[in-house]
């Protein structure tokens, strides 16, 4: 096993595929599948598993990616110090549902990075597609929600990709509106008030599980329902329509602005926000620098921090 077959792995992890990794490589598609299988071979081990679809990161892939990105960056490090070379691009990845604080604690993620290059990815998506980043370490944290309806689903999935659920904070659902919408004036709001706006969720493509619904209370029925793909969008509808979506309440003024307003729901639920690491990776010093921001600004918001 050789430095640059370690080098290769973790480029195939970052790219998704062999394909693109071999072509940023500059060598073939044939020597970079040999080169990955050589060390599987020699380790006794899959790294990857291979279908139609692409490659994804076994168990013991995910397990052996930690190892090998700690030896490259090790590699990296002796480089800088005896050769003076250039520091290499820091990465870091993290998936998220969409929240403005996760966002927030990502925008002073980057303020505080100490170092000339750096290439950072921050993905608001769909729940399945959070599960599958980490799952197949494209990306190294992910941010979601459980509650009483979707927890069971949720970590039978997560045990079954060898996934952990790591609580940050719990919250009370509330709305988001419009500082303009005629129901922005009260101290709480009901499902019944609500019934005649818009409600405003985001879409979960295939996987559209009420199980991997981002919105609490995704099985009430509404009259009016829109479904969105992007947090610009949504908030967007809120004002243009007086829309409303359901939400943790946690709201960014800096992000925002003062358009959209945060009203509690009258609803005895409550929801769980953590992260999702897989348990056999260890966390770069960027993720877990990400991890204490979001605790950091989470107890700023009033919130008591779980963990």
């Amino acid at each position: 096993m050789t430095l640059q077959q370690l080098k290769y792995v973790v480029k195939a992890v970052e790219c998704g595929s062999i394909s693109e990794a071999a072509k940023q490589l500059f060598i073939s598609q044939p020597s970079l599948s040999n080169a990955i299988k050589e060390i599987e071979a020699e380790l006794g081990i899959e790294i990857f598993s291979r279908s139609a679809k692409g490659i994804a990161l076994s168990i013991d892939g995910a397990e052996f990616l930690s190892y090998a990105r700690q030896v490259v960056e090790q590699s990296e490090l002796l480089e800088q110090r005896y050769k003076d070379k250039k520091p290499s691009r820091r990465l870091c990845s993290i998936s998220t549902q969409h929240y403005a604080f996760s966002v927030n604690a990502f925008v002073n993620l980057v303020r505080l990075t100490d170092v000339d290059e750096y290439e950072f990815t921050l993905r608001e998506t769909r729940t399945y597609e959070i599960i599958e980043d980490v799952k197949n370490m494209r990306s190294e944290i992910g941010i979601l929600y459980l509650n009483g309806f979707n927890e069971k689903v949720i970590i039978k999935l997560l045990r079954e990709n060898h996934l952990t659920f790591n609580p940050l904070f719990t919250a009370s659902p509330h709305v988001f509106i419009s500082s303009e919408n005629p129901l922005a004036g009260k101290s709480f709001v009901t499902l019944k008030e609500l019934e005649d706006y818009p409600y405003l969720s985001f879409e979960q493509g295939e996987f559209n599980s009420f199980y991997f619904s981002e919105e609490i209370l995704s099985t009430v029925y509404h009259k009016k329902s829109i479904r969105v793909s992007d947090r610009a969008t949504l908030f967007n509808l809120l004002i243009g329509l007086n829309g409303y979506t359901i939400c943790t309440g946690v709201l960014s003024s800096d992000l925002n602005g003062s358009s959209i307003i945060s009203v509690p729901l009258e609803t005895e639920e409550s929801m769980t926000v953590g992260w999702i690491t897989n348990s056999k990776a260890v966390l770069s010093r960027f993720a877990s620098g990400y991890i204490d921001e979001l605790k950091r600004l989470i107890a700023e918001y009033g919130f008591d921090v779980l963990s």
